[in-house]
């Protein structure tokens, strides 16, 4: 073959076609391969702002979720520091209340709005779907913890303004009051996510709703733990609400330092309950 030969490409007689030899640039030369992501590729952290995103969206929108995280909070301190029937022992009402419906904020969105909306989640097949999906699923529950944070900073808002248009005065380090509220939210998300993951979720309904009523109730938000009866008074100071309830009181209201016993007793229900939730939680 002389080198003005063409070699063909069999029997067609056709020219056959060179082999790739990769992109080139308009000069020629071969052009450097692009290792950056494609624009479809998200990092973790833009799958963690994403979900945050959408977890808040999605809890703002639920009536019910503003409903427990905002309008009960704040018409429960309304009208119980309007009414002079709480036996406060000669202080402010506002001054006991604002500790407490504090508690109960975290308690209505981590436990109570958390437990329902999860619980109603795996019941349709939206956590299966989550898993089968790229997004990992420490990045799902990151996303729903940071979006459970958000809802409470909101709250926390509210509350504390409101407060203050009720002439109420705090005392103490903030934050002690802000490792409470941590410790707190990490134990109530712990038994939302125990709650949800093994019952169904019309059971997580009613169940969750219940134990929001009993806890408001003996967890020393409303009625102070001394006026109950001496057994329900035992078991009350071992609930979180009454532990996070006292603890917040006793640094707003009494201006102590950090309420190492209350702390105690938040920090082994969230170690128990996050335990028994990854040992039980279901995703379908």
């Amino acid at each position: 073959m002389t080198d003005t030969e063409v070699p063909t490409g069999g029997r067609s007689g056709k020219p056959a076609k060179p082999a790739a030899a990769g992109p080139r640039s308009a000069v020629g030369t071969r052009a450097p391969l692009d290792l950056r992501p494609s624009p479809g590729a998200a990092s973790r952290w833009d799958m963690l702002r994403a979900q945050t995103l959408i977890e808040l969206k999605l809890t703002l929108r639920r009536g019910e979720s503003v409903l427990l995280t905002l309008v009960i909070p704040v018409g429960l301190l309304l009208f119980f520091s309007a009414v002079d029937v709480l036996p406060t022992d000669g202080a402010r009402s506002v001054d006991f209340l604002v500790p407490g419906i504090l508690a109960l904020a975290v308690m209505s969105t981590a436990f109570t709005g958390q437990a329902i909306a999860t619980g109603f989640e795996r019941s349709y097949g939206v956590l299966r779907r989550f898993g089968a999906s790229p997004l990992p699923r420490s990045v799902l529950l990151a996303g729903k913890t940071l979006a459970v944070v958000a809802v409470e900073i909101i709250q926390v808002a509210v509350l504390v303004a409101v407060g203050f248009a009720l002439g109420w005065h705090p005392h103490g380090r903030p934050w002690w009051v802000a490792l409470l509220l941590l410790v707190a939210t990490v134990a109530f998300c712990g038994l939302g996510l125990l709650m949800a993951g093994i019952l169904r979720a019309e059971a997580t309904l009613a169940a969750a709703n219940g134990v929001y009523l009993l806890l408001l109730l003996v967890g020393g938000v409303i009625v102070p733990l001394s006026e109950l009866p001496g057994w329900l008074e035992a078991v009350g100071r071992a609930l979180p609400t009454a532990a996070a309830s006292d603890g917040l009181r006793a640094v707003l209201r009494d201006g102590a330092g950090l309420p190492v016993g209350d702390l105690v007793v938040l920090c082994a229900w969230a170690a128990g309950s996050l335990a028994l939730a990854a040992r039980t939680f279901r995703w379908e």
